[in-house]
């Protein structure tokens, strides 16, 4: 199965869950991401989600200076953020329930 589009259709609510609890720049997110299990999510879809969310007032951004290249430009949740985050979460097991039960259903 191609998950491209199930991937679009939950990367906001996954890029918020791993900046939760910490903050982290584009590839630092990435590699959250990866690491969670998202392997196929591309770089451009994850730095392209974090200016829109950033766009969108719900995330901060701050830069941080390195040692080992350019400058680092983290992103964090701010309060619209984390709200955004409870109503996708909620959002999201209520639709995965939902389709478990008509999977449960047609399985039957």
């Amino acid at each position: 199965m191609d998950t491209s589009q199930l991937l679009k259709g939950v990367l906001d609510l996954a890029v918020l869950a791993v900046l939760r609890n910490e903050d982290g720049y584009g590839y630092d997110v990435l590699r959250r991401l990866r690491g969670g299990g998202m392997e196929e999510v591309g770089d451009a879809s994850v730095y392209g989600t974090l200016r829109r969310l950033y766009r969108a007032g719900c995330l901060t951004s701050y830069v941080v200076p390195s040692d080992e290249g350019p400058h680092r430009k983290y992103y964090g949740l701010n309060e619209s953020g984390r709200a955004r985050l409870v109503e996708s979460e909620d959002a999201w097991r209520a639709f995965a329930g939902t389709l478990d039960e008509i999977l449960k259903g047609a399985a039957a």
